[in-house]
């Protein structure tokens, strides 16, 4: 979402000076979050022995230490805190995510919690030139201070949680994310932890250690060494009353010029200037529909301008392209985008039915991600001729077979069964893996469908005519997976041009009377060579470009073709 603006700047999109800052943010970010991996690192040599920590703090020292590490490292903490500031003061609100309210909260903290510790150790050294090593810092930390010892550790989780909550807003949008979540999270508690568990073994190993090994040479004495602290808290303190004071003089200049949003039912909101339509809905409690969280990445919280659509300013290049996509009439807007600087009468398009607000902020997948997915629709070939002539309850015994046999292949090779529409099935790969893995999960299920069925015309050979066949295709690409549908009927599905090439593929392999059909995008991402197999161009109704797919006769073939590596054979 972008900033609050008092007027609006046509000559330039809006949305660039936010993405620099983010990338700003980014960089900053983890140049301070790989600094805390190696101090890490270095308290968790604790478990070996306090030698073996003082020895890598000497690895550490050089790379930190030196005027380029140095300045680096300075640069970041001072920028960074100077983003969260910024983030702080271009809020309208500062109602929020609770994790995007713990993230500026810990951040904005960071600088009190670790001005004792900064100035104990690397200013001291670059004021006297005395090293503090772990024995002297463990010991005052650990033996004689320890409730500063408990102080500093829990500065430095916090420190470590707020460059966890960035890494996570960052890579969350990341189509392979959900792959890789749980081992990241794993890394991100084992680090802070087996650091805490380090240097606890080294202030026991102090602790216990003869008195000679305590003594350290007194370190120099500076004069100006008790002045920076009390400067430092002053600086960054007065930084943020300098914002916080700034957000007051703002809240008071944008009230001072309000806007005025006119809804059906004689329903109105009163906002400042700056403010959009969709957040004026909000803040007036007006059910208003955002599947998309207000990032113009979807049309559903588009309204229809009544009156005042004359002095308004112009659309936005992102608001401009969403709306020729669905071909918007006049006078549409998308309430995300839209920033009025005059009175306006709008009313949303699309309702948000009879339950209102509540059903668009259920938690989980209830309003919808994009992800990459493989998808998976198979579709029994001749099965409404083969109908006719059986009894109805002879149909659906026959059907649940084939059904519990493609079911159980799809979720063996690690898919989700999406829905069975009549004969057919369509099932999703990739909902918690890499778009890689889901790919080769959708081969794999292609494979075990195909044995499945050979085997239930074995075991029912005398019941059919002639063998049940099957068409199916596969493909490969982004789509909208969310919970979707009314009451009881709600469920996790996918929809998007991915579903309906998929649908197309399987169509096309009924009309080659073969038994798969293949996009190149999944055979792409499967690593699966299939350069001396027939392929065809598709057009799909819809899509612009057309796709390229490959044409397998027999699934089985695709066994002695596919790469040991790239696909390897299922038990």
């Amino acid at each position: 979402m972008k900033s609050p603006q008092a007027k609006v700047a046509p000559e330039a999109p809006a949305s660039e000076i936010p993405i620099r800052t983010r990338e700003i943010r980014l960089v900053t970010g983890l140049v301070l979050g790989l600094f805390l991996l190696t101090h890490f690192s270095n308290h968790a040599l604790g478990l070996i022995s306090v030698e073996a920590m003082e020895a890598g703090r000497a690895w550490f020292n050089r790379l930190w230490r030196n005027p380029v590490g140095t300045l680096l490292l300075y640069g970041s903490v001072l920028v960074h805190f100077l983003l969260a500031l910024q983030a702080l003061y271009r809020r309208r609100t500062l109602r929020m995510p609770w994790r995007e309210a713990a993230q500026l909260t810990l951040g904005l903290s960071l600088p009190f919690l670790l001005i004792a510790h900064v100035v104990g150790t690397r200013i001291e050294w670059a004021l006297t030139g005395h090293d503090s090593g772990y024995p002297e810092v463990v010991r005052n930390l650990w033996v004689l201070n320890p409730e500063i010892g408990a102080r500093q550790a829990a500065a430095l989780v916090i420190a470590w949680l707020h460059g966890c909550l960035g890494v996570y807003f960052w890579l969350r949008p990341k189509t392979w994310f959900p792959g890789y979540a749980l081992v990241l999270y794993t890394g991100a508690v084992l680090v802070p932890v087996l650091a805490l568990l380090g240097f606890a073994g080294a202030g026991r190993e102090i602790a216990e250690a003869p008195e000679p090994f305590l003594r350290t040479p007194p370190p120099p004495g500076s004069d100006i060494l008790p002045m920076i602290a009390p400067a430092l808290y002053a600086f960054f303190g007065g930084l943020v009353a300098a914002t916080v004071a700034g957000r007051f003089i703002r809240s008071g200049l944008l009230w001072s010029r309000r806007v005025r949003v006119f809804y059906p039912n004689d329903q109105v909101a009163t906002v400042p200037l700056g403010f959009s339509v969709l957040e004026a809905s909000r803040i007036a409690g007006i059910p208003h529909l955002s599947v998309c969280g207000g990032r113009g990445r979807c049309s559903t919280c588009r309204v229809r301008v009544l009156d005042g659509h004359q002095r308004q300013p112009p659309p936005t290049p992102q608001e401009r392209g969403t709306l020729a996509r669905i071909k918007a009439g006049p006078h549409v807007r998308l309430a995300c985008q839209f920033r009025p600087t005059h009175d306006v009468s709008v009313v949303p398009i699309l309702s948000t039915g009879r339950n209102g607000v509540t059903s668009l902020v259920r938690a989980g997948r209830a309003q919808g991600q994009e992800q990459e997915i493989a998808v998976l629709f198979c579709d029994l070939r001749g099965f409404t001729s083969l109908a006719e002539r059986r009894l109805p309850f002879d149909t659906v015994f026959i059907l649940n077979r084939y059904f519990e046999a493609v079911g159980e292949a799809v979720e063996d090779a690690g898919g989700y069964i999406d829905k069975f529409i009549g004969d057919g099935v369509l099932a999703l790969f990739g909902l918690r893996t890499s778009p890689q893995q889901a790919a080769r999960q959708a081969l794999d299920a292609a494979l075990r469908i195909k044995t499945a069925l050979v085997h239930l015309n074995e075991e029912y050979e005398s019941e059919f005519e002639h063998p049940l066949k099957i068409a199916m295709g596969l493909h490969a690409g982004p789509a909208i997976v969310g919970q979707m549908g009314y009451g009881q009927a709600t469920s996790l599905t996918a929809v998007g041009d991915t579903i309906n090439a998929a649908s197309r593929l399987e169509g096309l392999a009924k009309e080659l009377n073969v038994e798969l059909v293949i996009s190149e995008d999944l055979a792409l991402r499967a690593g699966l060579d299939l350069s001396d197999r027939d392929r065809q161009i598709v057009q799909i109704r819809g899509r612009a470009a057309p796709l390229g797919s490959w044409i397998i006769p027999e699934v089985g073939s695709l066994v002695m073709s596919r790469s040991e590596t790239a696909f390897p054979q299922r038990p």
